[in-house]
């Protein structure tokens, strides 16, 4: 027998050839039609009755919202339990803002992007805001609460269980806003185990569920009505916190169509300070208010001004020389009066719409005449008065017709 190398070395197949390749291309007797660039046009494919339905769909979901929100519009108008949260939603986030604190919004899946778009909104109106995850806030996340801060939280249905196992870990100190389809704050989960007083319920129900109108669970009419309830709480927020929302909107959107649309002029509200923002100082138990409790309050002002009452203020400018007292213990009374601080009935009115340059031609042509050079002087205070009426915000003169300028008037030394 043959050994086996030998056999298979016989009987192997041979390799085929691999055929050879063309030198060339064969020639094409017509040449191969251009493809169109755009579909075509397929009118002839369209089914009317589907168009129909379409439109049907679309009116009825643009009916279904614009009646969620007439009715949301209703209860607000009437319902006491409604218009009390979002009166102490307004001040949670006012006390917020005046302490240096941030507004974090919180929400998962739908609620989530409506509460990404809340924080743009409040963050162009100069409402600092950031948006948290849940989840991600379970993850270390937690951190970016501060202890001035308070939280916003987005759920339909209250109970979502991403937020509800967020909530043991909040400070129980950190006021929680939650725009939810509960009316009352006693049915809502989210509260079960807050403080009450720290807890305020923005109802957003729905008269219809989405199901019922529109044959599945997805969120459409709840979304709306969350969105458009936040909308009315940031405006609401921008009118308390600015003389002239509408100037610091600019300011803080200077890109795109809306920038482009409004001509760079500053305003007098613009840069004046909002005088609900502004601390009120508090004095040691017992003692009258020192230079000491000014400067405290001062340290945590977003805007350095102090209140020492609900009329009385003091700027910037006169806390930054009572820094330079000797004494700091000494009693803000025996300071020269008006010198330090200044009584709202002396402060003098303009209206936040004018521009800052129409403001300091104002001023230097009454420092013209002698009555002028008595109210208008070094550490004047002016009242931004607002489109109701009301002195809502205050500049210091400084801050309008220059520091400079200012200078050339009188010596302007620390107060006593």
């Amino acid at each position: 027998m043959e050994p086996l190398s030998v056999f298979m070395k016989k009987h192997q197949p041979l390799t085929p050839l691999s055929p050879s390749l063309p030198t060339s291309l064969p020639h094409v007797c017509e040449p191969i039609p251009q493809l169109p660039l755009t579909p075509p046009d397929g009118g002839e494919y369209l089914d009317r009755a589907a168009n129909e339905e379409a439109i049907r769909t679309a009116l009825l979901v643009l009916s279904t919202e614009r009646d969620a929100l007439t009715h949301l519009g209703s209860l607000y108008e009437s319902d006491p339990v409604a218009q009390e949260g979002f009166v102490n939603a307004v001040n949670t986030i006012l006390k917020t803002v005046v302490r240096c604190g941030k507004l974090v919004v919180c929400g998962v899946g739908k609620s989530g992007k409506i509460g990404q778009k809340v924080v743009a909104t409040m963050n162009s109106f100069g409402i600092r805001s950031t948006f948290l995850h849940p989840t991600e806030a379970l993850h270390g996340d937690l951190g970016m609460i501060g202890a001035n801060d308070a939280m916003l939280v987005i759920t339909f249905s209250g109970r979502t269980p991403e937020l509800l196992q967020l909530l043991p870990h909040l400070p129980s100190s950190l006021p929680l806003i939650a725009v939810t389809a509960h009316t009352h704050p006693s049915t809502c989960p989210l509260f079960f185990t807050r403080p009450p007083h720290l807890s305020i319920l923005l109802p957003a129900p729905i008269p219809t569920s989405e199901v019922k109108s529109f044959g599945l669970p997805a969120p459409t009419t709840s979304t709306t009505t969350a969105l458009a309830l936040i909308d009315a709480l940031a405006l609401a927020l921008a009118r308390r916190l600015h003389p002239d929302p509408g100037a610091i909107f600019h300011a803080y959107h200077p890109g795109g169509a809306i920038g482009a649309s409004v001509p760079a002029v500053q305003t007098v509200g613009a840069i004046a300070a909002a005088v609900d923002c502004v601390p009120i100082t508090k004095n040691r138990s017992g003692s009258p208010i020192a230079a000491r409790d000014v400067l405290l309050a001062a340290a945590r002002s977003s805007s350095g001004w102090v209140r020492t009452s609900s009329s009385s203020i003091i700027s910037p400018r006169q806390v930054q020389h009572l820094g330079l007292a000797a004494d700091l213990d000494r009693p803000i009374r025996l300071f020269e009066k008006g010198a330090l601080v200044v009584e709202k009935a002396d402060w003098i009115s303009i209206p936040a719409g004018n521009s800052v340059q129409e403001a300091r031609d104002w001023v230097l042509k009454m420092r013209k005449g002698e009555r002028g050079k008595e109210f208008l002087k070094a550490g004047t205070i002016l009242g931004v008065v607002d489109g109701k009426g009301d002195v809502s915000g205050v500049v210091e003169i400084e801050d309008v017709v220059g520091e400079d300028e200012v200078q050339t008037w009188e010596d302007c030394g620390p107060p006593g």
